[in-house]
């Protein structure tokens, strides 16, 4: 399947210069969307995750999935002020701007094996961000899931050492 033709690309958004990645189109897709999701889970079948860490908001989409099928848990990473109890803070940079994520202090235990999902690799500011505060919980990182990667921006580079699962790349801005 050309799960790649199933993503609309948007200009200049959120701001001139950016050509945004609408998963939506490809969300809306009932064979689309199960496939990818059937793709991810292959991928990261039988490595033991306890947890699945995923970023606000559309990481949640599939990381909420992912963590269902895998019989794990679901860990929120969620801008500073949306969680109600006790948590730790880490500050990153993305493609366009600065932004932070927190996450509960018992969200993650030492020995959880977590897979961090999220639906687009840039940069690696979010993704090191989410690896950061798995690890800094005591949880050991099993790997990395994206829909989609823009590969021209690098951000693999940040994550060396990790397994990284992107199913959609692109290699130059388009």
């Amino acid at each position: 399947m050309d799960i790649k033709s199933k993503i609309r690309t948007i200009p200049d958004f959120p701001k001139k210069g950016i050509m945004f990645k609408d998963i939506t189109t490809l969300l809306q897709d009932a064979h689309a969307f199960r496939h990818v999701v059937r793709e991810m889970l292959h991928h990261f079948d039988g490595k033991k995750i306890t947890k699945v860490a995923s970023a606000e908001s559309r990481g949640f989409i599939f990381g909420s999935i992912l963590a269902y099928e895998l019989h794990a848990g679901f860990v929120p990473l969620r801008k500073p002020g949306k969680l109600p109890a006790k948590t730790i803070k880490m500050e990153f940079d993305t493609e366009y701007s600065t932004d932070a994520f927190e996450i509960h202090e018992d969200a993650i235990q030492p020995g959880d094996n977590v897979l961090i999902v999220d639906d687009l690799l840039a940069t690696g500011g979010t993704s090191k961000a989410a690896v950061y505060l798995a690890e800094k919980l005591g949880g050991k990182v099993i790997g990395l899931c994206f829909l989609i990667e823009l590969s021209f921006l690098h951000g693999r580079d940040k994550l060396k050492g990790y397994d990284i699962l992107s199913l959609i790349k692109y290699d130059k801005e388009e």
